[in-house]
């Protein structure tokens, strides 16, 4: 069924999605999506899991000069292994300033962060670390949470064939949860400095996941165009999304979108790196990738 959604003054996409309505289950508030089906039919709303973070929610308020809501900042700091540090100024060069100017020109995040949490000396803050020391996050509970849809009528049916190595249980747990990432054979792509993203697995004994990929316009684009299309991908379903963006103002571009991104935000740092030396690849050095990564 088609959407009915709405733009928010300043142009993003929101408003609820035809035929379903979104709600929050577990002590983490986990979102979900309920779809309605044929009234006559007398079943109930199929529930799937949602990504699409606050922007289809008709309580939400979004104001994408603010970013979305820290969900995940109290949970990082209570672990008690991060600091602050001081981040680096932006440089006229990590905008890519000697390549040509794509973007109808882009202004700064508004509430950029005056200082970043790293590790503290000695401690480990990945979901893996934390897997293999046998402790359960705040993290790996929202992913359970998530991953058990369909389950209960999965269980109902007979299955047939070659596993591969599969071991996909009837109901997923926390701690299955823990120990398919101590094993190495899933994920939770949660940096500590995106503290908005809803937390989501990849793994071969989880959920297919989906990944959309976009990128600044080379006729005409802004920032909340840039944002729109990280949330029309969400919207669609996508678990993960590829910023590709390439020309100028993609170090504050894809701040714009980070703030704003429910879902992990990817990007090719070779694409900025190359845009610092105007794309020519031979005055490439490792100093300029290196500090492009940092």
């Amino acid at each position: 069924m088609a959407d009915i959604p709405a733009r928010t003054e300043i142009g993003v996409t929101t408003g609820p999605i035809r035929g379903s309505k979104k709600i929050y289950v577990g002590d983490r508030k986990v979102a979900m999506r309920e779809i309605y089906l044929e009234p006559s039919s007398g079943e109930p709303p199929v529930r799937v899991y949602d990504s699409s973070g606050p922007y289809t929610d008709s309580n939400a308020r979004i104001d994408i000069s603010m970013g979305l809501p820290e969900i995940r900042s109290s949970w990082i700091r209570e672990r008690g292994d991060v600091e602050e540090v001081l981040q680096r100024e932006v440089r006229p060069e990590d905008n890519g300033q000697l390549g040509p100017d794509r973007s109808g020109g882009v202004a700064p995040f508004p509430n950029v962060r005056k200082h970043v949490l790293r590790a503290k000396p000695g401690m480990n803050v990945s979901q893996m670390h934390y897997a293999r020391r046998g402790i359960i996050t705040p993290e790996m509970e929202y992913v359970a949470e998530r991953e058990n849809l369909g389950r209960a009528r999965l269980a109902e049916y007979i299955r047939d064939g070659e596993s591969f190595g599969a071991e996909i249980p009837d109901y997923v747990t926390p701690e299955f949860v823990r120990e398919e990432i101590a094993r190495g054979r899933a994920i939770i792509p949660n940096n500590i400095n995106h503290p908005e993203s809803e937390p989501m697995a990849i793994g071969r004994n989880f959920l297919v996941k989906i990944n959309a990929n976009i990128g600044n316009s080379a006729v005409a684009s802004d920032v909340a165009t840039e944002v729109d299309k990280m949330v029309w991908s969400i919207r669609w379903g996508a678990d993960t999304v590829m910023d590709l963006s390439t020309g100028r103002n993609i170090h504050d571009t894809r701040e714009w979108i980070i703030r704003n991104s429910p879902v992990p935000i990817g990007t090719v740092p070779i694409y900025q790196a190359l845009e610092k030396v105007g794309g020519v690849a031979e005055d490439l050095t490792w100093e300029i990738f290196r500090d492009t990564l940092i």
